[in-house]
């Protein structure tokens, strides 16, 4: 930190399981059970048909690739995650889910080597093997020094925050939230004695209320508070009214930023009372190359937020977001023209902001523009 800011790295969906976990050093049974695919190495056979040969087994820096000194380059006062995968041996597969994400964790390293401060686990594969599964993965993560948000193995550990301290004395507290219209059974929710997500049915007005109870009864003086919630579909730049008011219901109860995931593409950037509202971040490390369907959403195209707020306000200061490109399940700088594509998507779609490209290639937010706000 430094100059009275606190800069936050943030990501979309971490997917370390399945096909990525096949081309790591200790792939895990790469037994499916999907309605057309029932191996996982059949997804890295799909990528290198359009990208080119994987060097399986590769190094846990691999998935990352340029990111890793986009980090080292910006050194952010924190680094938070969406680890939407199980970290489990479990065959116990979750019953009623067409889609199950397991990382062995052998592999961890590939997580570890981006130095997580978070990871957030509200998401809707977290328990694709059961308790005993979710129970693993905390206990995987944790036996790591990994600090975890949005699950554990009752209702008080998965919904309390993350408190990162800062050096001027106030802390980084990092919520999360898992919403049942990305996907999340509503029996994964954590209760006083089972282990589970932070689930919250839908997104009401009684639950943000509840969300910002949570958040007063935290946050003191110099605290930056991020709430990372998983919400909405997979596809489409729509955004439902009822979720930019939930949003807008946490900015006002105390969220600094709002870091929502859950759509495999980037969707819009808001700016609401000078805090930063991020509708779905898109995936960021996973093994959809090659499935084809959704080729005008570019799901291809990856982005690394650098978010800076003021320390003593939590105002928005900069926004700098940098494109990269997925390629043989790794992370490639984005070639010019799929950034100016993504800079004039996003600036299109996006709320009262408007986006630049500058000349090093990365997006950024100007002042705000009149828009209308739906």
């Amino acid at each position: 930190m430094s100059g009275g800011t606190v800069t936050l790295f943030v990501c979309g969906d971490v997917m370390l399981g399945r096909g990525v976990d096949q081309i790591l050093a200790r792939p895990g049974d790469p037994a499916l059970r999907e309605g057309y695919i029932a191996d996982a190495r059949s997804y890295v056979t799909m990528a290198e048909s359009v990208s080119g040969p994987i060097p399986a087994p590769v190094d846990p820096s691999w998935p990352w690739g340029e990111a890793l000194a986009l980090l080292e380059a910006t050194a952010p006062d924190a680094r938070i995650v969406n680890l939407e995968t199980s970290v489990t041996t479990s065959d116990a597969f979750e019953p009623g889910k067409a889609v199950h994400y397991r990382m062995h964790p052998a592999n961890l390293p590939a997580l570890t080597v981006a130095r997580p401060d978070v990871c957030v686990l509200a998401n809707n594969h977290v328990r694709d093997f059961g308790r005993a599964g979710l129970e693993e993965t905390l206990s995987v993560l944790h036996g790591a020094g990994l600090r975890t948000a949005g699950a554990g193995r009752s209702a008080e550990e998965a919904y309390a925050p993350v408190a990162l301290p800062l050096p001027h004395g106030g802390r980084v507290l990092v919520f999360a939230l898992g919403v049942g219209n990305s996907g999340i059974p509503p029996d994964w929710a954590a209760t006083a004695d089972l282990p589970g997500v932070a689930h919250v049915p839908e997104l009401s007005p009684s639950a943000a209320g509840a969300a910002v109870r949570h958040i007063r009864q935290v946050k003191r003086a110099g605290d930056i508070v991020v709430v990372s919630v998983h919400w909405g579909s997979n596809w489409g730049y729509l955004v439902p009214r009822e979720q930019r008011r939930f949003a807008h219901a946490l900015v006002d109860g105390g969220a600094d930023v709002v870091h929502g995931h859950s759509s495999h593409h980037p969707r819009p950037v808001e700016l609401y009372r000078g805090r930063l509202i991020l509708h779905g971040c898109g995936d960021f490390i996973d093994d959809y190359e090659g499935i084809p369907g959704y080729e005008p959403y570019r799901d291809d195209l990856r982005i690394a937020y650098f978010v800076t707020v003021a320390s003593d306000t939590g105002t928005l200061t900069d926004l700098r977001m940098a494109p990269l490109l997925a390629r043989r399940m790794r992370l490639e700088p984005a070639p010019p023209e799929d950034r100016a594509w993504l800079r004039d998507t996003l600036d299109r779609i996006s709320y009262r902001v408007h986006l630049t490209l500058d000349a090093d290639g990365t997006l950024t937010l100007t002042k705000p523009v009149a828009r209308a706000t739906g």
